[in-house]
This record gives structure tokens, sequence and C-alpha cells, in this order.
């Protein structure tokens, strides 16, 4: 598919063919090899090693949802990256966490994006927050194959829907089930403790900012038990990604809005080290 009508200005036929709106169906017709899930692996003695991204966490609120992540990215009992991004938006009003094998998880979300931006400019309509969800469950479903040999790719995908008007979570599976998830979630090697951070302090009634700061409550109980989490580093000041989708669209906390949250949380910690109780947030 490459300009092999360079010379001429013109775009390759496989281009001007009518077909799906699913650029995913374009690239499986024209050149599978560039999907993930379609490309073999040479063999390999033992466990193959890559850096994953580990926890991944969400609320909701009235007004939307938040999603956030940690920073650190491992490789067998390494610290691989202590600054990786594992957060990202979808489109206006959606955003994508990633855990698992990162190289493979980043890929998918670019392929992601592109699905989603192909579709709108090929129907003139965007997806409904529930077919964004089922696009996304059909490509981590692609991706078996690679999961199978210990590449696994596992999300989490939350956004405004506008015909709801509610944020909404949704967690996935290895083989790309698909679960909604109501009021909170989370994914990777430290969800078990995020999650049962989440689970005493969250409320339906939760304002952004301070559901902002339950989710990065949960993402520093899961560092404190899970080693492949990072919590907020204040010494090289890298803090964790916090985003927030609402009716006006997707925003990324700023680095001082973080920090600050973090910084309160710190201090907090230091006269509760177990954090504080489901009415003190």
């Amino acid at each position: 598919m490459e300009a092999n009508s360079r010379s001429t200005g013109r775009l390759p036929a496989a281009f001007l063919t009518p077909g799906s709106a699913s650029f995913m169906d374009f690239l499986s017709e024209h050149q599978p090899e560039l999907l993930p899930g379609k490309r073999s692996l040479p063999p390999v003695q033992g466990v193959l090693e890559a850096p994953h991204g580990t926890t991944i966490v969400a609320a909701t609120f009235p007004g939307g949802v938040v999603l956030a992540g940690d920073r650190r990215a491992t490789m067998g009992n390494l610290i691989s990256q202590r600054d990786v991004e594992k957060v990202f938006p979808a489109d206006e009003y959606s955003a994508v966490g990633i855990a698992g094998t990162l190289g493979f998880a980043v890929e998918m979300v670019k392929l992601f994006q592109l699905e989603l931006e192909h579709f709108e400019k090929v129907e003139g309509t965007t997806l409904s927050l529930e077919g964004k969800a089922n696009r996304l469950s059909t490509m981590i479903r692609g991706n078996l194959g690679m999961a199978m040999q210990g590449l696994a790719v596992v999300p989490i995908f939350a956004g405004w829907d506008v015909d709801r008007e509610k944020g909404r979570i949704f967690s996935y599976d290895v083989t790309g089930g698909r679960s909604e998830e109501h009021g909170f979630a989370a994914t990777g090697s430290g969800s078990l403790f995020a999650r049962g951070a989440l689970k005493k302090l969250y409320r339906e009634d939760l304002t952004e900012s301070d559901t902002a700061t339950a989710v990065v409550q949960a993402l520093y109980d899961a560092a404190d038990e899970d080693s492949a989490t990072g919590g907020p580093d204040l010494g090289r000041r890298i803090y964790p990604i916090v985003t927030v989708i609402t009716e006006d669209g997707f925003k990324r906390l700023t680095e001082a809005e973080v920090s600050e949250i973090a910084r309160t949380i710190h201090e907090r910690r230091l006269e509760q080290p177990d954090g504080p109780r489901a009415s003190l947030l």
C-alpha cells in the first residue's frame, strides 16, 4: 500500500475501493501482516521477557469518569522504566488505560485511535461509546495468539456516553471478553489492591476532585503491596497520569495538579501509613 504511485501522485487502488468503515478490516484485506495479532513470533526457550505496564484504575462520578495509571514498567524483577505513559485519549470523549506487554499495548492503542478516526471520516459520525468498547474487544481478541505466548494486553476503556449522559467503564480479559464496570474498576498486577482500596473509598456522590484523589489513593495502596506498581515518586517528580472525561471531553490533569494530590496524600500517610478510612477521603 505504500506509495507505489508516488511518481504519479495517485493513490493506490486499495484506497479507492469501497469497503467497510473499519480500518482494521481495511488492513486485514490489504496488508494483514501489519496487524499485531497476525504476526508470528520466532521460537524461544523459556519465558520471553518484555517490558510490562502494570496498574490502571478508573472511577465514575456524577459528571463523568476518571481514568488513571501508575508510571512503572517492569521486566521480570527489574524496573525497566519509571515514567512510562499508560493512559491515552482514544478520541474526544474516551480514553484507554493499558496493562500488559507494553510494546503491543501501545501499538494497539494507536491502532484503536486510527480505527475510531477512520470510522468517523468514512461515516461522517462517531461510534457510540458501546460501539467503541466493542471495537476494542475485537482488537483484543485478535491478539489472542500473542496472549497465549505471554504477550497479553488487558486495557480499561472509559468515556463519556453522550447518549446516556454519564461516564462509563469497560474492562476486558485476554480473550476480548468485555464487561461494564459500575462505579470503579482496576486492572494490572496491582489491581487486587487498588480495587480493594476503591471499594472502601468510593461513593457515588464524589466530586471530580474527590474521585481523582480516590484513584491516586488506590494507586498508592497498590504500590504499597505490589512491587510492579510505582507509587508517586516525589524525589524524581514522577506522578501518576490522571485523566478526566466529561461532557466537555477528555482532559489530562497537569503535573502541578497531580503533584498537589500526591503530596497531600503523602503527608497524610506520614500519620496514617495504611491510608484513610472510608469516611476520611
